[in-house]
C-alpha cells in the first residue's frame, strides 16, 4: 500500500464526517422547523451560555492582563457578558421577545431604506431592490402585527434555517470532497508502478 492511498483514505474519512456533521444539522434543522417554539428556547438558552462563558474567559484575560491600560474595559465588558447571559438563562422567554421586536424594527427599518434608495438612485438593480424592500417591509409589519405571539416561532425558524443551509453546505463539500480526493487517488493508482513490476533504471534500458 502506498503513501497517496493512505493519504487518500485519510482525507476521505475527513470528508466523510464533514458529511455526517452536515447530516446531523439538517436533521436539526427540520425538527427545529417543526417545532419552532422548542427551537426559539433552545437558541436563547445557547446564547445566553454563550454570553456567561465569553464573559468568564474575557473576565480571565482581563485579570491576567491586570497592570495595563485596558485592564478596567475588559472587566467591564466581560461583567456585561456575564450580566447578559445571567439574564438570558433566567428569562429566556423574555428575551426572545425582545430580539423578535428588534428583528421586526430591522427588517421595517431596511425595507424602507432599500425601497426609497431604490427609487432615488434608480441603478440597475432597481426592480430588484425594490422587490427585497417590499419583502424586508413585509416580514418587519407581519411579526410586529403579531408580536409578543409571533417571538414563539421567529427566532426558532431563524435559527432551524441556519442550521439546515449549515448542513446542507456541510453535505456538498464533504461529498465533493470524497469526489475529488476519489479522482486523485485513482489517477495516481493508476500511474503509480505495479508491486509486481521490476523497476528498471535508464542504465539498465541502455544494456
Amino acid at each position: 500500500m502506498n503513501e497517496p492511498t493512505v493519504e487518500g483514505r485519510k482525507l476521505r474519512r475527513s470528508f466523510g464526517w464533514l458529511t455526517l456533521l452536515g447530516t446531523l444539522l439538517v436533521i436539526a434543522g427540520v425538527i427545529g422547523l417543526v417545532y419552532t417554539g422548542v427551537a426559539t428556547l433552545t437558541s436563547m438558552l445557547l446564547f445566553g451560555w454563550l454570553l456567561l462563558v465569553g464573559g468568564l474567559v474575557g473576565l480571565l484575560h482581563a485579570i491576567e492582563s491586570r497592570g495595563t491600560n485596558y485592564f478596567w474595559l475588559g472587566v467591564v465588558v466581560a461583567a456585561l457578558n456575564i450580566a447578559a447571559g445571567v439574564v438570558v438563562i433566567k428569562h429566556p422567554e423574555g428575551t426572545a421577545e425582545a430580539l423578535t421586536m428588534f428583528a421586526a424594527l430591522l427588517f421595517l427599518t431596511g425595507g424602507v431604506f432599500r425601497l426609497v434608495g431604490s427609487v432615488v438612485v434608480r441603478g440597475p438593480q432597481m426592480g430588484w431592490t425594490l422587490l427585497q424592500g417590499a419583502f424586508g417591509l413585509l416580514l418587519g409589519l407581519l411579526v410586529l402585527f403579531d408580536w409578543p405571539h409571533s417571538s414563539l416561532y421567529v427566532l426558532g425558524c431563524f435559527f432551524s434555517l441556519a442550521l439546515l443551509f449549515d448542513g446542507l453546505g456541510l453535505i456538498a463539500f464533504g461529498l465533493g470532497g470524497r469526489r475529488i480526493v476519489s479522482m486523485v487517488s485513482g489517477r495516481l493508482d493508476e500511474t503509480a508502478p505495479k508491486s509486481d513490476e521490476p523497476i528498471t533504471s535508464p542504465e539498465d534500458e541502455q544494456k
